[in-house]
């Protein structure tokens, strides 16, 4: 499996930290930055994760801003990223195993690290449940193709 990860300047320790925490878990990141904390405008980097996501080049993605809520508006304008703002372990879950949720965005200023570890690792091993939920993501299929041919 591999993730795509990116922050903004609010972001940034927790992304860091979540790169080794991933690590440690033997997944592959692809760290899309940035590089330090200097600030930086958030969809810059979170454009990049989604479009790693949407192309198939990562199988998922974590995205870490200051609230989440602008990392998550970014990604989820792109086709085939279903991205959720989560923050409890149980949201995290249920993100996956409901909405099959492939990036999960976080925030900086909210979500300690032990926490952010914890609904990381949750989300990567939640499976999506199917079922009445596949028929639901269809139809949020079927409104991103329609939104792009209008």
């Amino acid at each position: 499996m591999i993730l795509a990860l990116a922050s903004d300047h609010a972001g940034f320790e927790l992304k860091e930290d979540l790169k080794r925490f991933l690590a440690d878990l033997k997944i592959e990141v692809k760290d899309f930055g940035p590089r330090d904390d200097a600030s930086v405008d958030y969809p810059d980097f979170g454009s990049q994760v989604a479009l790693a996501v949407a192309a198939g080049i990562a199988q998922g993605g974590v995205l870490v801003d200051g609230s989440g809520i602008g990392m998550s508006i970014v990604a989820n304008k792109y086709p085939k990223v279903r991205a959720a703002l989560v923050s409890s372990v149980y949201a995290a879950r249920m993100a996956k195993r409901h909405m099959g949720a492939n990036v999960l965005c976080l925030s900086g200023w909210f979500t300690g690290k032990g926490e952010a570890r914890e609904m990381v690792r949750t989300w990567v091993e939640t499976e999506f449940e199917g079922g009445r939920h596949q028929r639901r993501l269809d139809k949020i299929r079927e409104i991103e193709d329609r939104v792009k041919t209008e």
